[in-house]
């Protein structure tokens, strides 16, 4: 998935659920369903989170890097070559960074 496309349709998730990016955790990952539901602790059934695969890691990367500097949660340098694919989830008190 382009670049552009997936910034597009994750601002388009974050600005449905509100709260503004600093509201907001974004990362990479080989395997986003297990970084968010069992590393962050997101409810899959009850809290907003999104995840994209991207085209590389080096897409991915500079995807998280574009949300990181709009204000989310998240740092650069995490996952690993085969982090494709970009994750966002709303934070809530038990979510873990």
């Amino acid at each position: 998935m382009l670049e552009s496309q997936i910034i597009q349709e994750m601002k388009g998730f974050m600005a449905e659920w509100g709260g503004g990016y600093a509201a907001w955790y974004v990362g990479v990952a080989e395997d986003a369903r297990t970084r968010l539901f069992v590393e962050h602790h997101v409810d899959e059934r009850s809290e907003p989170w999104i995840h994209r695969p991207a085209d590389s890691a080096s897409a991915a990367r500079r995807v998280e890097r574009y949300f990181i500097t709009l204000g989310t949660a998240g740092g650069p340098g995490g996952g690993s070559d085969a982090s494709t694919r970009v994750y966002a989830y709303k934070k809530s008190p038990h979510t873990e960074p």
